[in-house]
């Protein structure tokens, strides 16, 4: 069985991902993906803004999955490599959605590693 390993809150203005959590699938199991789930928070609920969540592995481009304005939401995704048979590199990040004027911000990327 594969534990689940805790990652640090990750936080910039207005956006913080807590309790989170991540794992790194076997072969055969949930495609050998990058697991992850936490709770994607809007710090900031006066600002007019959304929240979301940048994920990405080996080297493939950023998934998006959106949080809500003014308000915390439970996540739990999975994001894999369909040509490999386990996922071995992934990176995680936090954002928040400034509009179209202004360039979103985002915490620092968390990269992680399976430990095979």
């Amino acid at each position: 069985m594969t534990n689940w390993h805790d990652m640090p809150v990750l936080k910039s203005g207005g956006v913080r991902f807590l309790d989170g959590q991540y794992l790194f699938n076997p072969a055969g199991v949930n495609h050998g993906a990058f697991e992850w789930k936490g709770d994607l928070a809007d710090a900031d609920t006066g600002d007019g803004h959304n929240v979301y969540m940048l994920v990405r592995v080996e080297g493939h481009g950023w998934v998006r999955y959106n949080g809500k304005q003014g308000r915390t939401v439970s996540l739990h995704h999975s994001n894999w490599d369909g040509a490999q048979r386990h996922t071995v590199n992934a990176e995680i990040k936090a954002c928040r959605n400034r509009g179209s004027l202004h360039p979103d911000n985002c915490s620092f990327a968390k990269k992680y590693s399976s430990e095979r």
